[in-house]
């Protein structure tokens, strides 16, 4: 039975009231745009390359640093899932994206009523299809209902549209897919990490975000305004934190760094 990790508490108080004596005395202004969040755990470890960073070089150095990743099969990822997005209240249980729906572990496949592997980052935009890597990337890859995976299909993201069958609240319309609220920052922080980890420079293509929907399969997945919004609207929650740990510490040893800091979405874009 896995246990729900509580993350180190992160020392803010007597971090900021440093800082802010030190900032005082020997740093310039820090601008909106400037990529310097609350002290986490992992910014003098895991992340220290690419504090104070911003744009392309913040983009750069995150790159770096994720890419170092131990990779799973496609099929390692159904028992990844149950332990991933194990529902903190029934160890029984997983909880779909999209619908907030806690399903029995044990109906994982492909038919009604069961919950299967969704690719947030729908895996035709850029044709990397399960293969190991982006097509296997626990990051961006969720449980879902057969049905509402269906749905969504490699649809875009962007607000608006007709609701959802026993989506939770999210909406669909003929080139757009809008999670319900409570998921949208998460759908977010996953597509963002895709267009960080996946360059084009270790033979797949090059992902990134657009203000396009229909996409289609080229390597791009819309709309980049609305997903920087999601982000905003919905920070990351204990679960969405507990999910980053259990991958960093079980699976993949790395981290999405827009869960650590949701701060750096607008100082890359």
């Amino acid at each position: 039975m896995l246990a729900i990790r509580i993350r180190r508490p992160r020392r803010r108080i007597l971090a900021l009231a440093t800082a802010a004596v030190l900032t005082a005395l020997t740093a310039p202004t820090l601008t909106a745009a400037d990529a310097t969040a609350t002290t986490a755990d992992y910014d003098t470890t895991y992340y220290k390359n690419a504090i104070g960073k911003t744009g392309t070089s913040l983009k750069s150095s995150l790159h770096t640093i994720i890419s170092s990743q131990t990779k799973i099969s496609y099929s390692a990822v159904w028992n990844a899932l149950k332990a991933t997005d194990q529902d903190p209240n029934n160890s029984n249980n997983v909880i779909l994206l999209y619908s907030g729906v806690s399903r029995s572990k044990s109906l994982n496949g492909g038919d009604l009523g069961d919950w299967n592997r969704e690719h947030t980052w729908a895996k035709s935009h850029g044709d990397f299809g399960e293969a190991t890597g982006p097509g296997t990337d626990l990051h961006h890859l969720r449980p879902s209902d057969v049905q509402v995976n269906s749905i969504r299909g490699n649809l875009d993201f962007d607000n608006g549209g007709s609701t959802v069958s026993n989506g939770g609240g999210s909406l669909v319309d003929s080139d757009s897919f809008e999670p319900r609220d409570a998921d949208k920052g998460d759908v977010a922080r996953m597509i963002l990490y895709m267009a960080v980890r996946y360059e084009g420079d270790d033979g797949w293509a090059d992902l990134e975000p657009n203000e396009k929907v229909n996409n289609g399969s080229n390597p791009y997945i819309g709309k980049l305004a609305v997903l920087k919004a999601w982000n905003d609207e919905d920070p990351p929650s204990a679960f969405e934190e507990n999910r980053n740990q259990v991958i960093y510490d079980d699976y993949q040893h790395n981290r999405n760094p827009f869960i650590d800091h949701p701060e750096w979405v607008e100082a890359i874009w």
